[in-house]
């Protein structure tokens, strides 16, 4: 699941298994779970940001709470009048209400979330997956375009430029830049127009079964689980 969390849904192959289909010229990675990961996790740093105002839960329930509410929002976007339109007030206005859903409306919510939107947006927040530095290399070393693509807005930039191996990738793309989220076609049409690649010339790595592999798949891409 390519979620915040960082946790990866499948089971991860390791860079070893990154084989280059003929014809590819770019290589577009995911973020987050696929390169970098949360340090410390999303539910410590929720009770962290809790606590700081006064409220004391606990991490287990915290994380139950917020698979809920980054579910929740999912199906929101999906069954949206444009599903899975995005920019940076939806990103925004997703992430306030997963931190209320966590937390129940609480009064203290609305500090909680600057917070907690604050911290996603350091660089010291995330730290590289056992494989990512050796996958982006693995690229790299191809002689192929590499690329950042994630349900992520416009902090992602900050976060690329100063963690590894993110600091390697030139071209990064946010879905709240690009309008559209994963896994709505549209996302991945606006990256091959910017790469200037046709689908069958492009390979997505990722770790989420639905929004990276299978979606990169009714894209006509070819994929790669991280």
């Amino acid at each position: 699941m390519s979620t915040v969390d960082g946790t990866a849904a499948g089971a991860s192959s390791g860079p070893l298994d990154l084989a280059i289909p003929a014809g590819v010229r770019a290589v577009v990675f995911d973020v987050v779970g696929t390169l970098v990961e949360p340090h410390p996790s999303v539910a410590v740093a929720y009770q962290r940001a809790a606590a700081r105002h006064g409220i004391e839960e606990g991490v287990a329930a915290i994380e139950r709470s917020f698979r809920r509410a980054w579910r929740r929002q999912e199906s929101i976007d999906a069954r949206a009048a444009t599903p899975h339109a995005t920019d940076r007030e939806r990103e925004r206005e997703r992430w306030r209400a997963i931190v209320a859903d966590v937390f129940a409306g609480r009064p203290e919510t609305e500090m909680i979330f600057a917070d907690l939107w604050d911290h996603f947006g350091r660089p010291t927040a995330w730290r590289p997956t056992h494989q990512g530095l050796a996958l982006v290399r693995h690229a790299l070393g191809a002689g192929l375009t590499v690329a950042l693509a994630s349900n992520f807005d416009e902090r992602l930039h900050e976060i690329a430029r100063h963690v590894e191996p993110l600091v390697l990738v030139p071209h990064v793309f946010a879905s709240s830049e690009l309008g559209w989220r994963k896994p709505a076609p549209e996302f991945f049409r606006c990256v091959e127009e910017r790469l200037g690649c046709g689908p069958a010339e492009l390979l997505l790595v990722g770790d989420d079964p639905d929004l990276d592999l299978a979606a990169g798949r009714r894209a006509g891409w070819h994929v790669r689980n991280a």
